[in-house]
């Protein structure tokens, strides 16, 4: 799990909204390259490959890490650390187990994004819960300069952000808030 860099700088008067200098490191979206995709608001769970269910989990400086937690990778930034907790002890495995049981599909390891009823307000407007596959996630059609990207955004007010995907593993996002 590796955060997912912002297209365009941060402010830093007030980091809640993008500059429209391109960070770096994702100067290959504004070149062309790379898939976009539908990002959800919802709450990221894994399948691991031993066929067990993980609740991602984001830890403060100085607080205890929970039973079973792994480490993944820690913001410089802020100091919290990035990582899953067993999906049973998560606040989400009650809703956890309802997509399970909504959709008894055979499912294949990979990220998906657990939206519903009882998850952020249920902005993706589900009823009960479910689990969207991040690999089969929407792909869009976008602009990738800025001032489209805004006008997009905003015209499209229920989709969370998007996503850009390259060939070689790098991904880059913009969020609807960064521009609200």
């Amino acid at each position: 799990m590796q955060k997912i860099p912002t297209l365009f700088q941060r402010d830093p008067d007030d980091r809640r909204h993008v500059l429209p200098e391109a960070d770096p490191v994702c100067q290959w979206v504004l070149d062309g390259e790379g898939v976009a995709t539908r990002k959800y608001d919802g709450t990221c769970v894994l399948l691991d490959d031993d066929g067990a269910w993980w609740a991602r989990r984001e830890v403060r400086p100085g607080r205890a890490t929970p039973p079973g937690y792994r480490a993944v990778v820690t913001d410089e930034n802020t100091g919290k650390t990035m990582g899953w907790e067993p999906i049973a002890q998560s606040a989400y495995a009650r809703y956890h187990a309802e997509a399970l049981a909504a959709s008894p599909q055979t499912r294949k390891p990979g990220t998906y994004e657990l939206v519903g009823e009882k998850i952020n307000g249920n902005p993706e407007g589900v009823r009960g819960h479910a689990l969207i596959a991040h690999a089969d996630a929407e792909h869009l059609d976008v602009p990738r300069d800025l001032d489209g990207l805004r006008t997009w955004l905003l015209a499209h007010p229920t989709i969370e952000g998007i996503v850009w995907h390259h060939g070689d593993g790098r991904r880059a996002k913009i969020k609807y808030r960064d521009f609200a």
